[in-house]
């Protein structure tokens, strides 16, 4: 017994025949035929669409395959996050465009009929992904195609944008991973600088807490980079060395040209390059107290040669500020002991305070009395000038200043001559003079000394001396003088001698007591005493007859003459010990 087959039409409904089953493959619709291939071209196109991961060859393949599913064209593709496809405009009239996205938003994610000038019939096909739509396929035909050409159409849409949906997804991960190996490579790097950078940190650290000091810090970066290195003070004058071909002299950069390149580097804050040399500042506040130097002529240095010279001048900042620490604190126990001794305080303080710096202050000394000036008045600048030579020459490191004075306590005997030297060559010339006081055996003789010193360079003013270091021990009848302990009975040998001559010399600003004291004391030589006075030989002799005549003295008596040259000095030592 036979029974009726049953087929489907392209809509879909179910349509009697009464070709027995038997001979249905035989005699099946064209139609049907032609639906069924282009299923299974569909099929085929969807599981390629599906295996791309390239939008734009999507797209190409959805659009091309349009045409074949029956009267019909692509109008055009728009992309909710993108916008039309760029090689199928729907229009070149952008209020057409226009128009038409207007209908596309009322549209929503669903399909529906456009109205597109030119086009008698056109149809916006959704792009549907798994988590909405994605955009849609716009379609245009001379007239509406037929069921069946419209669901291969929706099928084309449904298949796109799955295939869409799927190659944005496997683009993301792709950007994912990219971003999250890009992150791990970083992370990775960033681990192992900062290894390298702890590594360098340590051990520089070590060095700074070992106490090897500007050496050990410059040998440690020596060590860490392979160049040579130099550790420069902020004038530029070589402190440390590590490396080969240490330069003899060590060149030093004219002062204005050195100021230009630390204001650079302060500016930029880090380490700056300079005629073939990295330099990094090292300051622990705003004071720069030192230069890190890395010799590198051929540009070698890269990353972590830049880490260790940071490291290292952070490092030497901190040893530069414990030094310069040590230094201010000693500076002032020195001062407090200076102080302590000049004001003849008691000898268990003073050797109290000698023992905190360690220094033996119970041998002899002298105290010195150091005046002068540069070619610039800067006391400040004087005083670390006359320091620096007094430490050089072994002339004492206890020193203070006392007004444009600087007060040195020096061992006894020291080379006061070469100190004098040493501190006109730290000042590049200018002037000096030193007062030296006499021996002091213990500390309670200090203030004598320094009063000795002080007068030892007012009687080497008053006396216009010649030479610019005056010991008090050698200052002959000005020392004896003025250590007279009643200076009356100085007065008045000097008021019996010379009181005329002072009196008239204080009515008519006259220079008389002078005038005699430099004659006597070049022995009566008219010549000699001319030119130190600085008149002319007739001038002279006129002074001396006033001199007779107003004094009544005869000057060529010796013995007159002794005590007239005597008078002169003793006048000479009262005004020093006024002054």
């Amino acid at each position: 017994m036979s029974s009726a087959a049953w087929s489907v039409d392209i809509e879909g409904n179910r349509l009697a025949t009464d070709v027995p089953v038997a001979d249905a493959a035989t005699k099946v619709d064209p139609l049907l035929r032609d639906q069924l291939s282009n299923l299974r071209g569909l099929l085929v196109l969807s599981m390629v669409m599906t295996e791309s991961a390239d939008e734009r060859q999507i797209l190409d393949m959805a659009t091309r395959a349009v045409p074949s599913l029956g009267r019909c064209h692509v109008a055009g593709v728009r992309l909710a996050n993108s916008g039309w496809h760029a090689a199928l405009p729907p229009c070149a009239d952008p209020d057409v465009r226009a128009a038409i996205e207007a209908q596309l938003r009322q549209l929503g994610g669903g399909g529906g009929l456009l109205a597109i000038q030119d086009q008698p019939w056109a149809w916006a096909f959704p792009l549907l992904g798994l988590e909405g739509p994605l955009g849609h396929l716009v379609v245009g035909a001379p007239g509406e195609p037929s069921g069946s050409e419209q669901f291969l159409l929706r099928v084309l849409a449904q298949q796109t944008g799955v295939a869409l949906a799927n190659a944005w997804l496997h683009a993301k991960e792709r950007a994912t991973a990219e971003q999250l190996a890009a992150a791990n490579t970083a992370l990775a790097q960033t681990i192992r600088a900062l290894e390298r950078s702890t590594a360098i940190h340590d051990q520089l650290t070590r060095v700074a807490v070992s106490g090897e000091g500007q050496e050990g810090i410059a040998r440690a970066v020596h060590k860490l980079t392979g160049l040579p290195v130099a550790v420069e003070d902020r004038y530029g004058n070589l402190r440390a060395w590590a490396g080969p071909n240490r330069p003899e002299p060590y060149p030093k950069d004219p002062q204005a040209r050195r100021e230009q390149m630390l204001r650079r580097a302060l500016r930029e804050g880090r380490p700056i390059r300079e005629a073939g040399r990295l330099l990094a500042i090292a300051r622990p506040r705003e004071d720069v107290l030192g230069v890190l130097v890395l010799v590198d002529p051929g540009g070698t240095a890269g990353e972590q040669e830049l880490v260790a010279l940071e490291h290292g001048a952070t490092v030497l900042a901190m040893e530069l500020a414990r030094l310069r620490s040590l230094a201010d604190t000693e500076l002032r126990v020195r001062r407090e002991l200076v102080d302590h001794l000049l004001g003849g305080g008691d000898d268990e303080g003073a050797l109290a305070l000698a023992q905190m710096l360690d220094y033996d202050l119970e041998r002899p000394h002298q105290v010195l009395v150091v005046e002068g000036r540069g070619r610039r008045r800067d006391e400040d600048a004087f005083f670390h000038a006359v320091r620096r030579a007094a430490r050089d020459v072994g002339a004492g490191v206890l020193l203070v200043a006392r007004g444009r004075a600087i007060v040195v306590l020096s061992p006894a005997g020291a080379p006061f001559d070469r100190l004098r030297c040493a501190v006109l060559a730290e000042l590049g010339g200018g002037a000096c003079r030193i007062g030296v006081g006499g021996v002091c055996e213990r500390p309670g003789e200090f203030p004598r000394s320094y009063r000795e010193a002080q007068f030892a360079l007012k009687m080497h003013a008053i006396a216009k001396g010649v030479t610019q270091v005056v010991q008090f021990d050698t200052l002959g009848v000005y020392r004896l003088l003025s250590e007279v302990p009643d200076t009356a009975g100085v007065e008045r040998f000097v008021r019996s001698w010379l009181g005329a001559l002072l009196d008239y010399d204080s009515r008519r600003n006259a220079e008389l007591v002078e005038t005699l004291t430099e004659y006597l004391k070049c022995g009566g030589s008219y010549d000699a005493a001319a030119q130190s006075l600085s008149v002319h030989r007739n001038t002279l002799k006129y002074r001396l007859q006033r001199i007779r005549e107003i004094s009544g003295h005869d000057l060529s008596c010796p013995e007159i003459r002794f005590n007239l040259q005597l008078a002169t000095r003793a006048w000479q030592t009262l005004m020093g010990l006024r002054s």
